[in-house]
């Protein structure tokens, strides 16, 4: 064979071969996205809101250390927790483009042991093991009644893997119709969240940032 016949007949056999390459990560990557679980709220059979395993992977929003919305009741030597916010990644892109939250939306409320003199911490506290997980849903034909409800997946015996929605007796309900920034939702604890609602307007005429249940 000629040497440029060769030199032409190896470079096509390299094209080949990154073409094939390139099909098959394609092919792989596609095969991932579609077995990955959807980033939304999902229900059993029986209509339970199934806890999600991979919420870490949602969008973070905030933590805060020890709070309670009702009169003061940490005391000296009280034990507290972290809470952790997590949202689905839609529902997050909705919000930063209009400020409002979509239908669908889910958030997960993950509070972890706060612990002291952990490794070479000598001061403050870090974040321990999970201790619950809540979760709050927007669903307009599914919760009629105010478009959201709320979850709790703390059982006996640990986390259960699906939940039915808190009773609307439940102080959380009038807690978030009365107390949130946007729609049912904590945005004023949400630092970039909270200036994206002044931006476009979204704050709820009867937010008040003076008051105190």
């Amino acid at each position: 064979m000629h040497p440029k016949e060769h030199q032409v007949g190896f470079m096509r056999a390299v094209a080949l071969a990154a073409c094939f390459f390139a099909l098959t990560a394609a092919w792989s990557l596609s095969s991932k996205a579609q077995t990955r679980p959807p980033a939304a709220p999902t229900w059993s059979p029986s209509g339970q809101l199934e806890r999600p395993a991979d919420y870490r992977e949602w969008v973070y929003l905030t933590s805060g250390l020890g709070m309670t919305y009702g009169p003061a009741q940490v005391t000296a030597g009280q034990h507290q927790m972290f809470d952790n916010v997590f949202v689905t990644p839609a529902a997050y892109r909705e919000f930063l483009a209009s400020g409002t939250w979509p239908d669908k939306t889910m958030f997960i409320l993950e509070m972890r042991d706060a612990q002291t003199n952990v490794s070479i911490n000598s001061g403050g506290q870090t974040q321990g093991g999970v201790m619950g997980i809540e979760a709050s849903v927007k669903d307009r034909a599914r919760f009629p009644n105010g478009g959201w409800a709320y979850f709790s997946f703390d059982g006996p015996q640990g986390l259960v893997p699906s939940t039915a929605p808190l009773p609307t007796t439940a102080r959380c309900y009038s807690c978030h119709q009365t107390n949130t920034a946007v729609d049912n939702t904590f945005v004023q604890f949400y630092p970039t969240l909270f200036e994206v609602a002044k931006r476009l307007g979204t704050i709820k005429p009867t937010y008040d940032p003076t008051h105190r249940p």
